[in-house]
């Protein structure tokens, strides 16, 4: 009996492991994309049973090439880089990592939140140059009694809430797509986006990148924020117009932002938010944990497994094409 093919589109990981122990099981064969590019991955997907992706472009021309495809895989929460539909047309289940990360990003988030409520590396930049001087970070204020809005109250932002509250910090949330029910549960108001932007004390973003959603910080959301408020996002970069927000921010709308993510990643010498202090960037390590790679290799690969071994995977994105 032939070995079951399955190809690697692109990957992230220093060695494949913990993914090669779950598919153990399985006669299968791993081979990899030289590059992302859509003629690489065919060159190797065309007849494989199963896909695994990260980032590349598994876009509809993509998939009609995939001959023999019964899953694909990725190795992350979203599958922006998925055609779905495609994927669905063609009788392949999309599998996914909805619980991955949760700990690293709600961490993330809040860490950066506080650092930059505290203006911990202006201060520390200032010791470290010789500055001891207090009266250059005033003012800080306590978090207790403060306001955490969140766009979105999916996995991650409910995973901030419990942080946010212990240190006394209120929270609402503004999605239309959450029952009532998610937000009593985690003792949590319900409001819509204007009544948050006015409110909030703090953002923290949790939205999916759509159309709809795309640059949807940008100068209007800003002039609605308190002159103070901070802006928090771990989620997508593209949700944050950054020339909008550095103008805001030296007109003094808002006080400030902490972004793990950006539009261009890595981003221009040129970026507007580069040596601000009341800006603080990450490179995109929200995500990031050597537990969390476990994770996220294991939880994904069991899922392929389970499809090839003709079995119902945990996640699916498109249950549809498992129940007709």
């Amino acid at each position: 009996m032939s070995k079951i093919l399955v190809a690697i589109a692109d990957t992230v990981f220093p060695n494949w492991e913990p993914a090669e122990q779950v598919l153990a099981s399985l006669d299968v064969e791993l081979v990899r994309a030289e590059t992302p590019s859509k003629d690489d991955i065919l060159a190797v997907a065309q007849n494989a049973e199963a896909v695994f992706v990260t980032y590349a472009q598994m876009t509809a021309e993509v998939i009609a090439g995939l001959e023999n495809c019964k899953v694909i895989g990725r190795f992350g929460v979203g599958t922006d880089n998925i055609d779905i539909e495609a994927a669905t047309n063609a009788g392949i289940v999309v599998t996914y990592a909805p619980l991955y990360c949760l700990d690293e990003v709600s961490d993330h988030a809040m860490t950066t939140l506080l650092s930059l409520a505290r203006k911990i590396p202006l201060s520390n930049a200032m010791v470290h140059s010789g500055r001891w001087e207090m009266p250059a970070v005033v003012p800080i204020r306590r978090f207790k009694g403060r306001t955490l809005g969140l766009v979105g109250i999916g996995n991650i932002a409910q995973a901030i809430i419990g942080k946010a509250q212990a240190f006394g910090i209120k929270t609402i949330a503004a999605d239309p797509y959450a029952p009532d029910e998610t937000f009593a549960k985690f003792n949590t108001e319900k409001v819509d986006l204007d009544e948050l932007y006015a409110r909030s004390d703090y953002i923290s973003v949790h939205a999916p990148l759509t159309p709809e959603t795309e640059n949807m910080f940008s100068t209007e959301a800003f002039s609605k924020m308190k002159n103070d408020a901070l802006l928090i996002n771990t989620s997508r970069g593209p949700l944050v117009d950054i020339d909008a927000l550095a103008k805001a921010l030296d007109a003094g709308e808002i006080g400030g932002a902490a972004l793990d993510v950006l539009p261009q990643e890595p981003p221009a010498a040129d970026n507007p938010l580069f040596g601000r202090d009341d800006v603080i960037l990450t490179p995109h390590t929200g995500f990031y944990s050597e537990d969390a790679l476990l994770d996220l290799q294991t939880t994904v690969a069991t899922d392929v497994a389970a499809v090839l071994g003709g079995e119902r995977p945990k996640f699916p994105v498109n249950p549809k094409v498992l129940d007709d």
